[in-house]
């Protein structure tokens, strides 16, 4: 190799020189590069792109996690035969059978994928009573329907108009456009089962004498709608880029799918080391995902200071901005991987309104929680829930409701036999079996695996938001 002379150029320093060079030898994570000079050596340059496409393609992973979803949930409820004209629901609840991003017990639920680009115009009529959210298929916030929304929970008639419209639209509904084709309206009443059979779905065609709605109940569907954690949540995340406007996604997400080889228009066919890469960048992504949402590292997802309760709203913002505008991807990545619907009211703080959430899976000596284990949870009088509270288990794997020999693992107080203490707190066990006499304030865990728990208040209370009433921490028994 020829002599280059590393003697520093007239007014420059050699402390500058170095400050602004790269050194013949580089150690790195990737492994050893080499430079002739500053010119990358043959295996350096291999290395390069190797480490880049594996760099760009975890990013793709953290930053599409909400679109990842939303495909994988369309799958899973089309291969139940629940397609455009169709709503999925749950009744008379969600059970543990289902594997979908933190369901909760308690409420009935109603799943619908809107196709504008087949349907054109396409109308939703809520009943009294609603709490629905429409997100596009990027699983961002389009509309709020119902209480949250501009009907203010009398019930109405709401348009979707697909993207690039430009015809009528006529009087008599509250209306919305999608910036995606394919949208999805998560649908929940009040008034359970019996209102949520009254919401209506077709297209803006039919209006003048709409079909008769299609229902399926899917509660105890064994059916996977959760994004993959391998290299076909890549092919995944390709199928929105083929179906969608290209421009209904932000440039920068664009750009890293496009580096990795997803482009509008073009087949996505990486080679054997591309797809080798790619599915490692999943599996690091996801391990990468679950440090950030079990042991999240900014102080702002904790609620109290020295408490392992977090909030998947750090912010206080459904679109993940922090107070100086800028979005907080860390945030973005942990809500997404835990969560599905995204709106203002699940973000915003209203007393008495929408719900409020607190998760952990550690136990108060910052152990995860183990299912061989016992342990108890103290809710301490006046739980601030206008409407109820319920707590609720996961499986950290799967993120959905954890499977157990009862298919709804929660204590909540909508049911007349959880148990008060004398003073007026709620203590909670979990554990592989019940104590004697507590069955009903019991959670069952399974030995072998970890699990995470979720409290939720609905219609939350003064004494939530000033931090007055606060939830005991989870205590080994």
């Amino acid at each position: 190799m020829p002599h280059v002379s590393d003697a520093p150029s007239p007014g420059t320093s050699a402390e500058t020189l170095a400050s602004i060079s790269v050194p013949d030898r580089l150690e790195t994570v990737f492994g050893a590069m080499d430079f002739f000079d500053g010119l990358p050596l043959p295996d350096t340059v291999t290395r390069s792109y190797d480490a880049l496409d594996l760099l760009r393609g975890i990013e793709v992973f953290l930053n599409c996690l909400p679109g990842a979803t939303m495909v994988a949930m369309r799958r899973g409820l089309r291969s139940l035969g629940i397609d455009s004209h169709t709503i999925g629901y749950t009744a008379p609840r969600c059970s543990s059978a289902p594997l979908t991003l933190t369901a909760n017990t308690e409420t009935t639920y109603g799943l619908a994928f809107l196709a504008l680009d087949q349907d054109g115009p396409t109308v939703i009529e809520v009943p009294e009573g609603s709490l629905s959210v429409v997100d596009d298929l990027w699983q961002r916030y389009v509309a709020d329907m119902g209480i949250a929304g501009p009907d203010e929970g009398k019930g109405g008639k709401y348009l979707f108009l697909p993207p690039g419209y430009h015809g009528d639209v006529p009087d008599g509904y509250f209306v919305s456009r999608s910036p995606t084709f394919s949208c999805w309206a998560a649908l929940r009443v009040l008034g359970g089962v019996e209102s949520l059979l009254k919401t209506r779905v077709y297209p803006l065609s039919a209006a003048a004498d709409p079909p008769e709605q299609r229902f399926v109940n899917f509660a105890d569907a064994d059916l996977i709608m959760i994004p993959a954690n391998d290299f076909s949540f890549f092919e995944e995340v390709d199928e929105i880029v083929q179906e969608e406007p290209p421009e209904a996604l932000d440039p920068e997400r664009a750009g890293q799918l496009a580096s990795i080889g997803i482009v509008p228009g073009t087949p996505f066919r990486p080679d054997d080391r591309m797809r080798s890469i790619l599915d490692t960048a999943a599996r690091v992504g996801s391990g990468l995902v679950r440090t950030l949402t079990y042991k999240p590292r900014d102080p702002g997802f904790y609620y109290y200071p020295g408490s392992s309760w977090k909030s998947m709203f750090p912010s206080g913002s459904h679109e993940f901005l922090s107070p100086q505008g800028a979005r907080q991807l860390d945030a973005r990545a942990v809500f997404h991987h835990g969560a599905i619907v995204i709106t203002p009211a699940m973000a915003t703080a209203v007393v008495g309104a929408g719900s409020q959430y607190a998760y952990t899976a550690e136990d108060s000596t910052g152990a995860w929680l183990d299912g061989g284990r016992s342990y108890t949870l103290t809710l301490p009088e006046a739980v601030p829930a206008k409407n109820f509270w319920a707590v609720d288990v996961y499986d950290p794997q799967t993120r959905s409701l954890l499977r157990t020999d009862n298919p709804y693992p929660s204590v909540n107080s909508l049911s007349n036999a959880v148990q008060a203490e004398d003073n007026g707190d709620t203590v909670i066990h979990f554990g592989p079996t019940a104590p004697q006499g507590m069955e009903a304030n019991w959670i069952q865990t399974v030995p072998g695996k970890g699990w995470f728990v979720v409290l939720r208040l609905y219609g939350p209370l003064e004494s939530w938001f000033d931090k007055s009433w606060r939830p005991g921490e989870i205590e080994p028994a």
